[in-house]
């Protein structure tokens, strides 16, 4: 990408995870899928949700990924309303420590990113941020307002909280175990994960079914309702 605001890939402290999507209604996704690719591009993983996505669906899907932050970009005109309900719901889903940032263009006046922003948007950027940061420099200052450690020196699964419905418990333990996998290899978290494993009831009898099949005969329809049946 040629600009004058190129910036390199900045360097982050800790394992970045973002949601990106566009908000419900909005069928405006050029904008996001580019800042998603940059996202990638400075080291972060994304997790993206596409467009017309509602706040529920999408801060249940953070949660569920434990991720730091949410991306959305809003060019429908309700984004008062729905930055703010997603900022009150994190918190009432007891995720209050994930990060909202938004972006609208100039859809979204400056009063109104003043009045987000002290709602608890942590960053709503506007048309002025993209001409003096450029988009890579948009998003590395997103990165930095979301690279923070979500894990406590002390963590540990518990077996007894891993259970369905616990789901800020269970995303929290897969990311734990994720830290057996970092570039540096730590062997005794490696080893803590494996006692851990070890210490969980055997599920070997867990049946796993395959679904095969020629193109267009119906596999991922099947395999959708077998799963909003038992889940």
């Amino acid at each position: 990408m040629n600009s004058p605001h190129r910036t390199k890939t900045i360097s982050l402290q800790n394992k970045v995870r973002i949601v990106s999507a566009t908000s419900l209604f909005d069928g405006h996704d050029a904008a996001i899928n580019i800042m998603r690719r940059i996202i990638q591009s400075q080291g972060a993983e994304v997790i993206h949700l596409g467009h017309d996505r509602g706040v529920e669906e999408i801060v249940d899907v953070a949660i569920q990924e434990d991720v730091q932050g949410i991306a959305v970009s809003s060019y429908q005109g309700g984004h008062n309303e729905y930055f703010r309900y997603m900022v009150d719901l994190l918190k009432k889903k007891g995720s209050g420590h994930i990060q909202v940032f938004a972006g609208g263009g100039g859809v979204i006046v400056p009063s109104e990113i003043d009045e987000l922003m002290e709602y608890g948007v942590n960053r709503v950027y506007s048309p002025e941020d993209g001409r003096e940061l450029g988009l890579q420099g948009m998003i590395a200052d997103m990165l930095k307002r979301a690279d923070f450690p979500l894990l406590t020196d002390d963590f540990k699964p518990e077996p007894e909280k891993l259970v369905p419905g616990n789901i800020q418990h269970i995303a929290r333990s897969l990311t734990w175990a994720e830290g057996s996998l970092t570039i540096e290899q730590n062997p005794d978290h490696q080893q803590d994960v494996m006692n851990f494993l070890d210490e969980l009831p055997d599920n070997s009898h867990i049946p796993v079914i395959g679904l095969t099949g020629t193109g267009g005969a119906g596999k991922s329809c099947l395999m959708d309702e077998l799963v909003r049946s038992f889940i």
